[in-house]
């Protein structure tokens, strides 16, 4: 399962245009699935970079009565004491991690690996210099706005603050916007230039 073992079916791609030199692999939210995030990355696509949407596996979320639905790792609330599922992430990560490998196995140099996600934000020391777009809606009524932008600031106490960039967008929920995804689509030919002789 292209070193998926989330018991998930297979990631939705968007294949490169040309020979893919880059690649993104973007993690969607709470309760949905890859397809979504390919049809939106499909729009926007960039010829040389492979578009990678796993699907979480479904499981049962303690923030939604128990109920089963696609998440990357159980959600025990939405508050910033909330406790985290650490097994959980940790077994998203390593499978993550796996997908990251199995692309390099494929040809493609990690630094040409871009990870995203939609409602999702990590940062260790090892990353501290990597560049972030972190885009929010003024008006998301799941996450607060005021959580987006205190995101935003502990990140630039993890990693290099010049590398951070936060992108608010009026009147916007929780969802994307066309705006956002050309947003999003700059910061990918930003990072992952074509390579010369492409």
């Amino acid at each position: 399962m292209c070193g998926n073992n989330m018991s998930a079916p297979l990631p939705a791609i968007v294949p490169a245009a040309r020979k893919a030199t880059a690649a993104v692999i973007f993690l969607h939210g709470l309760g949905d699935t890859g397809h979504g995030w390919a049809e939106a990355f499909a729009g926007i696509r960039i010829p040389h970079v492979k578009y990678i949407c796993p699907h979480a596996p479904t499981m049962p979320v303690s923030l939604n009565m128990r109920m089963s639905m696609p998440s990357w790792f159980d959600i025990y609330g939405l508050s910033p004491d909330a406790d985290e599922d650490e097994a959980g992430i940790k077994r998203a990560s390593e499978n993550i991690k796996a997908l990251i490998d199995q692309e390099v196995k494929n040809g493609i140099p990690s630094h040409r690996i871009i990870l995203g996600g939609f409602s999702q934000a990590s940062a260790n020391s090892a990353n501290k210099d990597m560049h972030v777009l972190q885009c929010h809606g003024d008006a998301d009524p799941l996450v607060p706005f005021l959580f987006g932008s205190q995101t935003a600031e502990k990140m630039k106490s993890l990693i290099n603050p010049a590398n951070i960039t936060f992108k608010s967008y009026r009147g916007l929920p929780h969802s994307a916007c066309p705006e956002e995804m050309v947003d999003v689509k700059r910061f990918i030919e930003k990072q992952l230039p074509p390579i010369s002789d492409e």
